[in-house]
C-alpha cells in the first residue's frame, strides 16, 4: 500500500512546522477507485483547493477524537426544523465525544414540532426556494429555505411552551442549561408517548450534555415567556420563571476550567458550525476566566475546527478564523498553526459525510477490539482509545453544582485581588 499523508507526518498525526518548501508534506492524490472507505477518500483523494480544506478538517477532527479531547460544539442555523439533527447531529452527539452544546433558542424551539404534529412524517415537506411564497402564505405554510411546514405547528408549539412555563418546576430563577434540561425531558416524554424519534433536546437531556444559548431573548421560547410576564405585570397572573444569565455564563466557565485542569487530557477541542452568537458564547470562557477574572494559566482551545459561509473579509465574528481568535486568547497560541482550520463552506453539505466517516472509523475499532482485545488494539492504534471512550460521555450537567462550586471557591480565594483591580 502506498504511504498515506498521515504516514508521512511526524508522529502520524501532526503536520510538520517550518517555512521551507521541502519540509512540507508531499502532495497525495490517490485515485478514488482505490478508496474502500470515506476516511481513505478524505485522507488521500482530496489533494488541493477546497478539497484540501475538507481533508484538513477531517484530519484535525480525527486527531482530536483520537486523542480523547473533550469537545464543545457550536451550531447556528435551523438544524432541527430541517431535520439535520436526525441525519447527522444526534448521531455525532451520541458518541460521547462532546461535553457541551452552544446553539440558538430557535434550535431548541423547533425541536419540539415533530412531537406535537399529528403526522410528523408528513408535516415537513421540501418546497422550492424560488417558488410562490404568496401561495404558501395562503395555505398557512411557513418556509425555511427549502423546507415547508404548517403554521399551526408554530401555534401549537407556542401553547406547549406556555403550558410548560406555568408548571411549578419552572416558577423560579434558573440558568438556561437548567431550563433546557427540563425542556429536553418534557420533549422526551412527549416523543415517547407519540412514538416520535428522539430529538436534539431529549438526547442532550438523556446524555446530560449542557445546552447553552447565548442570546435567549432572540427566539420564540422567550417570546412566550414575555407574554406570560406581560400578563403578570398587567393583570397579576402568577409567573415567576426567570433566566439567570450571570449563572449561565459562569457555568460555561466552570466547564472550561474542568476541561483544562480536571479532564484526562487537560486540553479541549471545539467544532464550530456556522457562526454568530453560538460561536462567540462557545469561545468566551477563556477570556472571561483569564482577562475578566484574572485567573492564571487559562488557555484556549487546543483544537479548533470551523465551517462557515461567512467570508473572512467581512469583519464579522462568524467569519474570523481560529488564528484571529488566538489574539484574543480563545485558541492556543503555541499550536494553532497545526491544530486549527476554517473551511469556507455550508456545513450542511459537509457534515453528513464527515460524521459518517468518524462513525465508520469508530465501528471499525469496535470490531478490532472484539477480535484483538482492547490492550492489543490500543498498542497498534493508540487513537482507538479516544474513539472508543465511554459513549455515555462526560455528563457534565449532572456535575454542574460541583464544578460551579469549584470555580466559585477560586473566586472567593482571589476576591481580594479582584476588588483591588476594580
Amino acid at each position: 500500500m502506498a504511504p498515506t499523508r498521515q504516514d508521512q507526518r511526524s508522529g502520524g498525526h501532526e503536520r510538520p512546522e517550518g517555512r521551507g518548501f521541502h519540509r512540507q508534506p508531499a502532495l497525495v492524490n490517490r485515485p478514488v477507485t482505490a478508496a474502500d472507505e470515506l476516511e481513505q477518500l478524505f485522507r488521500d483523494s482530496l489533494p488541493a483547493f477546497g478539497g484540501a480544506y475538507l481533508r484538513r478538517v477531517w484530519t484535525l477532527l480525527d486527531e482530536a477524537v483520537g486523542k480523547g479531547l473533550p469537545m464543545t460544539l457550536a451550531v447556528s442555523g435551523p438544524v432541527t426544523v430541517s431535520g439535520q439533527h436526525y441525519a447527522w447531529l444526534n448521531p455525532l452527539l451520541d458518541t460521547g465525544w462532546f461535553m457541551l452544546l452552544s446553539t440558538t433558542d430557535a434550535v431548541c424551539y423547533h425541536d419540539g414540532h415533530r412531537a406535537l404534529s399529528e403526522k410528523p412524517a408528513e408535516a415537513f415537506r421540501e418546497v422550492p426556494i424560488h417558488g410562490d411564497d404568496g401561495a404558501l402564505r395562503d395555505e398557512a405554510v411557513i418556509r425555511v429555505t427549502d423546507i415547508g411546514f404548517p403554521e399551526d405547528l408554530l401555534l401549537e408549539q407556542d401553547k406547549f411552551i406556555r403550558r410548560l412555563l406555568r408548571l411549578p418546576e419552572f416558577q423560579r430563577k434558573m440558568s438556561g442549561t437548567e431550563f433546557r434540561h427540563l425542556l429536553g425531558r418534557h420533549y422526551a416524554q412527549l416523543e415517547q408517548e407519540r412514538g416520535v424519534r428522539e430529538g436534539l433536546m431529549a438526547l442532550c437531556a438523556r446524555k446530560a450534555i449542557p445546552v447553552f444559548v447565548g442570546a435567549p431573548a432572540d427566539g420564540s421560547i422567550f417570546l412566550n415567556s414575555v407574554r406570560l410576564w406581560a400578563l403578570r405585570e398587567a393583570a397579576g397572573d402568577p409567573f415567576a420563571f426567570e433566566l439567570d444569565l450571570n449563572l449561565e455564563v459562569f457555568e460555561s466557565c466552570a466547564y472550561h476550567r474542568w476541561g483544562l485542569f480536571e479532564s484526562e487530557t487537560k486540553a479541549l477541542g471545539t467544532l464550530i458550525l456556522g457562526g454568530g452568537v453560538p460561536k462567540n458564547f462557545n469561545l468566551q470562557p477563556e477570556p472571561a476566566l483569564s482577562q475578566v477574572f484574572g485567573f492564571r494559566d487559562i488557555s484556549g482551545y487546543l483544537y479548533d475546527v470551523q465551517i462557515t459561509t461567512a467570508p473572512v473579509h467581512d469583519g464579522s465574528l462568524s467569519s474570523c478564523p481560529p488564528a484571529e481568535a488566538v489574539t484574543w486568547g480563545k485558541v492556543d497560541k503555541d499550536h494553532y498553526r497545526r491544530t486549527t482550520e476554517s473551511m469556507h463552506a455550508d456545513y450542511s453539505v459537509v457534515m453528513p459525510f464527515v460524521v459518517k466517516a468518524l462513525l465508520d472509523k469508530r465501528a471499525r475499532f469496535e470490531r478490532l477490539a472484539a477480535e484483538l482485545g482492547e490492550k492489543k488494539l490500543f498498542q497498534r492504534h493508540p487513537e482507538a482509545r479516544g474513539y472508543l471512550r465511554p459513549p455515555e460521555g462526560y455528563r457534565l450537567y449532572e456535575r454542574r453544582d460541583q464544578l460551579i462550586g469549584k470555580l466559585m471557591a477560586q473566586v472567593k480565594k482571589e476576591a481580594g485581588r479582584m476588588r483591588k483591580e476594580g
